[in-house]
């Protein structure tokens, strides 16, 4: 073990700054009017959750939980995703209230990292979660309103990348001779190594026809124009209609421009049960944001709706949103003690102006023209009474 210095963070903790801290709490006021005119309630849950519980269903990699024991000896974890929390709200009460349930949330996740890499270990998530609802329209729901938030705030260079776990396991599991040679691929799939995966399927010694359409499937199924174009991969079957139905969807809302669809797109999450899909927008290396159709999540707490959502990283949309407008006029109005009262009156009537006040005695200053740098605008209230 190593010495800890002073002023050292735990791996992957960062220090959220003034300027930050306000840029997040704008992204958090104009997503939460966005989704609140949407239906969408919001709601909040501890940051400590059981590991038996929360803690195994999240599908988040056992390594990459917090955990901590409580006084009773149970294990806890921090939070390591928003969906699984939410899950077990609405399964153990607000289900028996309402359904479909249509939530909203803006919370701090843990995840943590093994080396300090500039990976955080906690981030904001926002996001949404549709539960009771199996209809194709929710999963529709979910994207069209990812696109028109991430619309919301400016930003019009990004793309929706749409697949589906059931009809990727079919593939998988048909073209394949075992259940070891499918988890193989998917877990290259979730890695995007498509190196790999042919290298992979070469190394299995399948039958060609087999091998052949493994072969083209990872050539063709990363940029499919429309659903009909994977059907020569799997028998027609209902995740087929129903993929069918969502693109309909997605082009009777105008949006079409805005979505692809690639069939080699897997998740870790083993929750998700059918529809996924990832956000990616310019300027930004990582996904945006991921979401998808996670009824088998229900099924861990004993309730057979179905559910979908999605979540956007806050940290991730903060590096791409545009130039933002002026922000308040920032005054620091300077008194000399005998004139308090005259220098507090003159701040409220600023601040009723709509500036943002900063009351600052003189005598308290240990560097004044450091400290006068930061503002926009410096005001003094002096023994002669009159403003400089």
């Amino acid at each position: 073990m190593t010495t800890i210095k002073k002023f050292e963070k735990p791996i992957g903790m960062r220090d959220t700054f003034p300027v930050t801290y306000e840029k997040n709490e704008t992204l958090r006021n104009i997503g939460r009017k966005f989704l609140r005119a949407r239906g969408y309630e919001f709601v909040n849950t501890p940051t400590l959750e059981y590991y038996d519980t929360v803690g195994k269903a999240s599908a988040i990699y056992d390594a990459s939980l917090f955990k901590l024991v409580d006084s009773q000896g149970n294990t806890l974890v921090l939070r390591p995703d928003m969906t699984t929390p939410i899950t077990r709200v609405a399964t153990s009460k607000l289900l028996k209230e309402k359904i479909p349930l249509r939530l909203a949330y803006f919370a701090n996740v843990f995840r943590a990292q093994q080396l300090e890499g500039g990976r955080p270990a906690e981030f904001d998530q926002m996001g949404i979660e549709i539960i009771g609802d199996k209809s194709v329209y929710a999963d529709a729901e979910v994207i069209i309103t990812a696109i028109q938030l991430v619309q919301n705030y400016s930003i019009e260079s990004f793309k929706v990348t749409i697949g589906h776990a059931g009809i990727l396991n079919c593939i998988l599991n048909d073209y394949t001779e075992n259940e070891n040679q499918a988890n193989k691929l998917r877990s290259l799939l979730i890695e995007r190594n498509y190196v790999g995966f042919e290298e992979a399927v070469i190394s299995f010694d399948l039958p060609k026809t087999k091998s052949d359409a493994l072969l083209q499937f990872i050539n063709e199924a990363t940029n499919i124009e429309t659903i009909e174009q994977i059907e020569k991969y799997v028998s027609k079957n209902d995740a087929l209609l129903y993929m069918r139905q969502l693109a309909e969807i997605i082009q009777q809302a105008d949006l079409t421009k805005y979505v692809s669809f690639d069939f080699t797109l897997s998740s870790h999450m083993n929750y998700y049960t059918g529809m996924l899909f990832e956000l990616f927008a310019d300027g930004s290396g990582f996904p945006l944001g991921n979401g998808g159709r996670y009824d088998g999540l229900l099924h861990h707490f004993g309730s057979d709706v179905g559910a979908t959502g999605f979540g956007i990283r806050v940290d991730r949309l903060l590096e791409i949103l545009p130039t933002q407008e002026p922000r308040e006029k920032t005054v620091a109005l300077i008194f000399e003690d005998a004139l308090f009262t005259k220098a507090l009156e003159l701040a409220n009537s600023l601040r009723n102006e709509g500036k943002l006040v900063t009351l600052q005695s003189k005598n308290g200053l240990i560097n004044e023209e450091a400290f006068s740098l930061v503002f926009d605008e410096v005001l003094y209230v002096s023994q002669e009474d009159q403003l400089q």
